[in-house]
């Protein structure tokens, strides 16, 4: 199952967060590809000021591919454990969908559209964090869940 980071705005390309996302996704795609995860990349859009969340949404939508899970990250969402969103992954995969894409919008958050839409809403917890961060923060998650999976002793829990 392919996983795409669907996110609003770009990072620099020296940019400290890129550094740990590219060193995440990398992870996930070695540790997944032999549970069927994987690979993995970050789709960014145009971080247009002004456009607002409806215009954000349908560059988003564009990243989701026919068929795929979407998860929405929206501080409204649910709070799962490590382990439970591995074992969502997992049942995407077994389900046999071929993608997956995680959304993350812009300062103002998610359309509800595109909330509405997605097959699952995911909280990072009730306080907002930066959204160069939420990507960092998704990406250590995805190889957190490979590992979980693959029964390798990175999650300690």
């Amino acid at each position: 199952m392919r996983v795409r980071i669907a996110a609003v705005g770009r990072l620099a390309a020296r940019a400290p967060e890129r550094t740990l996302i590219d060193d995440y996704l990398a992870r996930f795609a070695q540790t997944g590809r032999p549970l069927g995860l994987g690979p993995a990349e970050l789709a960014e859009v145009e971080d247009r000021r002004g456009v607002g969340k409806t215009a954000e949404a349908a560059l988003l939508a564009r990243q989701i591919p026919q068929g795929a899970a979407v998860i929405a990250l929206d501080e409204r969402g649910r709070l799962l454990s490590s382990p439970d969103f591995a074992a969502v992954l997992a049942r995407w995969r077994d389900d046999g969908r071929s993608d997956a894409v995680a959304l993350i919008g812009g300062a103002d958050g998610l359309d509800a559209t595109l909330r509405d839409r997605a097959d699952l809403v995911l909280s990072f917890g009730a306080m907002v964090w930066p959204h160069m961060l939420a990507r960092v923060m998704l990406a250590e998650q995805l190889y957190r869940a490979a590992t979980i999976l693959a029964g390798s002793p990175y999650h300690r829990a």
